[in-house]
């Protein structure tokens, strides 16, 4: 597992909507988060960069959503969350999105063996379809102490 240490700060302005994880559910409350947002986005032509992004947080709390073209946009209902992060750990998994939540442990893992602790917010990044899941990149992002 490659795993890079990145100094460079990185900022994201997401569009989306928060949510808790009920009894941990993380990946049952962003699917349910991001079938909101898509029908907006379609329904208003919003001009985005076609990625999914998850949050997580602390106490169970989720945030999904996208980068819009124009997150200044007023009109979409969504919530807004920027994120700044002056150092982080970056992983780039390959392959079906059923292997993302053992990479990120494994990822926790390594950042520790490194002499770092990992950190919240953990950030994941779906990117663009294919319909072959082997070749599926999913971009982990954890903030680092």
């Amino acid at each position: 597992m490659e795993i890079k240490i990145i100094t460079d700060p990185l900022k994201l302005d997401i569009s989306g909507f928060s949510g808790i994880a009920a009894n941990k559910n993380y990946v049952g409350t962003a699917f349910a988060l991001m079938d909101k947002i898509w029908p907006v986005i379609r329904a208003k032509g919003i001009k985005n960069k076609g990625l999914n992004i998850w949050v997580y947080e602390p106490d169970e709390a989720v945030f999904a959503g996208i980068e819009l073209e124009d997150p200044a946009i007023e009109d979409t209902g969504f919530e807004r969350k920027i994120i700044s992060l002056p150092k982080y750990a970056y992983y780039k998994h390959i392959g079906p999105h059923g292997g993302v939540k053992q990479a990120g442990d494994n990822m926790r893992n390594e950042i520790r063996k490194m002499g770092f602790k990992p950190a919240l917010p953990y950030i994941e990044i779906y990117g663009h379809w294919t319909s072959d899941e082997s070749k599926f990149e999913t971009e982990l992002i954890m903030s680092v102490d």
